[in-house]
């Protein structure tokens, strides 16, 4: 045989080999997410992070759009059988997920089914309670864990007078008086205004928002968020808006800008907004625990938590499995969650994770940045501050949505807008438990 012949044949083999997979090569773990724009990139670098630690796996995020739209796709994706190995999903979709019969992989089951060393006392207790069943197994991995806070402007404070950040809803008032009085366009706003306003304001007051512990004890709930105390605080920031103490705008983060561009001098909304409020705003700005209602309750209890987790969906190879919890051991992580944590205002998923974010300084040189961690861990959940498990919660948000959107513009009261959104919710949640029985 010629020497040309000798090296095309070696050629051939080399690319035969190399097409067929008969050369090492990684297994892919395909990781379908929701995070658009800057936070798609820190999940990029996550996962191309991980790949560089082994050469065994590969994850393959994909972005596929919002929170609702991902889950949806996921959810079809499976019917097909062309599911990823993970999924992320948002806090209220975790009913659904978990109604998703033999789709879901708990999350614990594959750390112990694949060896790896897994600590549930290292994850802060608000955070995994939300994911976790009656008898205690993790259902999700937390990833972008956050939790409402109260943003403030401290230079406005400082040009209206005022001395510090608000405590209570009286102080609330009282300061937005005082921005107004100087010249600002409105006290304060909120985003995600079902979250912050029903939800948080619930567990923040120690009060149901349903029964059968706001739906992990049972189906069979019903919402009794429609009470005299969330009545109370709507009527009167309904009222408030008159006078420009309060400025609605919006249903989820629309009303960001109200608050960076120097409109609205306070601000209630995701401690996740760090990133973006410190690249937009042009004034010295600060965080604090959510104000108390103090005709709701004596103290607070506990805020909890938003944005997302990771689902691993069944149907792969018991290999690939293997590379997803290893890289979960990853991405929970000291080093991986504190810099989520002091990049994004996510809070870590782990206590060590905290206390390598307070030895590095971090909370030292941006003070307030433990606001949300501090809220969620403020005491013990209780069955009302625990978290939310209701079916259909995704479309029952939107009735919200217009039900308060009612309250604000004037065409219901306070105690109207709740009666019609708790009676419409309730319809939802029957028709939930009906399908899944």
């Amino acid at each position: 045989m010629s020497l040309s012949k000798k090296i095309l044949t070696a050629s051939a083999i080399a690319t035969f080999v190399g097409s067929t997979g008969l050369a090492s090569a990684a297994t892919e773990v395909q990781w379908w997410h929701a995070m658009g724009g800057t936070n798609g990139e820190r999940v990029n670098k996550i996962a191309a992070d991980f790949n560089a630690t082994q050469s065994d796996y590969k994850v393959v995020p994909v972005y596929k759009g919002n929170y609702t739209e991902t889950m949806t796709a996921a959810v079809a994706a499976f019917r097909a059988k062309k599911q990823p190995h993970i999924v992320q999903v948002f806090e209220v979709g975790t009913a659904t997920m978990m109604a998703a019969k033999g789709a879901v992989y708990p999350v614990e089951q594959v750390m112990k089914d694949a060896g790896e060393p897994f600590d549930k006392s290292q994850y802060l207790p608000a955070v995994i309670s939300y994911y976790q069943t009656s008898q205690g197994e993790l259902l999700s991995m937390p990833f972008n864990s956050s939790t409402p806070v109260l943003w403030y402007n401290k230079d406005a404070f400082k040009k209206a007078g005022v001395s510090s950040p608000p405590k209570t809803w009286d102080d609330m008032k009282s300061a937005s008086e005082k921005l107004v009085a100087a010249g600002y366009k409105c006290g304060f706003s909120f985003g995600w205004q079902s979250w912050v306003m029903i939800e948080n304001y619930g567990s923040w007051h120690n009060l149901a928002m349903g029964t059968k512990e706001n739906g992990f004890a049972g189906l069979d709930t019903n919402f009794t968020f429609n009470n005299d105390k969330v009545k109370a605080r709507l009527a009167s920031i309904a009222d408030w808006s008159k006078d420009k103490l309060f400025t609605y705008g919006g249903r989820r983060g629309d009303s960001l800008s109200m608050y960076t561009n120097g409109e609205c001098g306070m601000w209630m909304n995701s401690s996740a907004y760090y990133g973006s409020i410190k690249k937009q705003a042009k004034f010295e700005f600060g965080q604090t625990m959510l104000p108390l209602d103090t005709n709701a309750a004596s103290k607070p209890q506990n805020s909890i938590i938003g944005g997302a987790t990771l689902w691993v969906l069944k149907g792969h190879d018991k290999d690939d499995y293997k590379g997803v919890a290893k890289f979960m051991t990853y991405l929970s992580s000291s080093e991986v969650q504190a810099w989520w944590h002091q990049e994004t205002g996510y809070v870590p998923i782990t206590t060590p994770a905290y206390e390598l974010s307070k030895k590095q300084g971090f909370y030292n040189s941006n003070p307030g940045t433990d606001t949300a961690i501090k809220q969620l861990s403020l005491n013990t959940p209780t069955p009302n501050s625990r978290g939310l498990r209701f079916g259909n919660f995704v479309q029952i948000r939107d009735i919200l949505n217009e039900e308060m959107e009612a309250i604000w513009s004037g065409k219901k009261t306070a105690a109207e807008g709740l009666d019609d959104a708790a009676s419409r919710g309730d319809k939802l949640l029957r028709k939930f438990e009906r399908a899944n029985m």
